[in-house]
């Protein structure tokens, strides 16, 4: 896969994707764990090792497999790809701490310096959650990361699942725990609430058998109280990019204001909350923008 060289056919080439087996890596892909403070995460990387480096990193009930088909676009630029499951999650099941406590952000935030620091400065993408963290791992560690990509990342502090289209409301009530919070978001998955392809459905049912559970309990008590980091990323010199779907769970307008608040630039594109995995063409082209801006 190559990256476009306009908008418009990058959009042509993101409506003819190619089905997938979402189980199997991309051709070239090695496989790998890394011990990291949690305990020893599933990782892959892709490309020329001597290539600008880009670390990926997936959400809750995601992994390092949601970047199917973007990995294989960058590294045939001549980047050097790299993601890795967090922990509690598919690969990475038994990495992080065994009961209820202890899914802190400083878990999370300590392994992705950890991975950042065994590798050159990275251009860094967190996806959803994930981008949580890596505004966390920006503000505190900005000379590990070249460039900052959040990939539908919540464009809101404190309690982020409040704005959410169709159920925020229910989100208010006193009900909606943490643990409430996780069925929800498992209950999307299983029930296919983002029109997923048959394949990438399969893949991801599968993937949850793995996943521990108590792990995205606790991923959901973290976005229920995201810190407001806006201003030191405003100041951050490290350019950055928010991306969304215009389906996404959180409406366009917000995602453009939060981009405008932490002085990114915001990338809106005619899908849902995984722009990674519908249209990879168009993410890789502004991301590849994004570095060389860093340059």
């Amino acid at each position: 896969m190559s990256i476009p060289d306009t908008a418009e056919h990058a959009i042509g080439l993101d409506e003819a994707l190619p089905q997938i087996d979402w189980a199997v890596a991309p051709e070239g892909t090695r496989e790998y764990r890394f011990e990291a403070p949690s305990g020893s995460l599933a990782a892959w990387d892709l490309g020329d090792p001597d290539g600008e480096r880009v670390v990926l990193v997936p959400g809750a009930t995601g992994s390092k497999e949601d970047f199917a088909y973007l990995a294989p676009i960058l590294a045939g630029q001549g980047y050097f790809v790299q993601s890795y499951d967090l922990p509690g999650q598919y690969q990475s099941a038994d990495a992080g701490p065994a009961g209820d406590e202890g899914w802190t952000y400083e878990l999370f935030i300590n392994d992705m310096v950890a991975f950042l620091e065994a590798g050159k400065p990275a251009h860094l993408l967190g996806f959803s959650f994930a981008g949580i963290v890596a505004q966390f791992v920006t503000v505190q560690r900005p000379e590990l990361v070249r460039s900052l990509t959040l990939l539908a990342t919540p464009p809101l502090t404190g309690q982020v699942f409040r704005a959410v289209r169709s159920i925020g409301w229910l989100t208010r009530l006193p009900i909606y725990t943490k643990h409430v919070g996780g069925a929800v978001l498992i209950w999307n998955v299983r029930t296919n609430f983002s029109k997923v392809t048959p394949e990438r459905l399969r893949f991801a049912n599968a993937r949850l058998a793995y996943t521990r559970r108590i792990s995205v309990d606790g991923i959901v008590g973290l976005m229920m109280k995201t810190p407001d980091l806006r201003a030191e990323l405003r100041a951050s010199r490290v350019p950055k990019l928010v991306v969304s779907g215009e389906r996404d769970l959180w409406s366009s307008k917000l995602y453009r204001r939060f981009a405008s608040e932490i002085g990114a630039t915001a990338a809106v594109y005619a899908t849902g909350h995984s722009p990674c995995e519908t249209t990879p063409h168009q993410l890789a082209l502004d991301m590849v923008q994004l570095f060389h801006t860093a340059d």
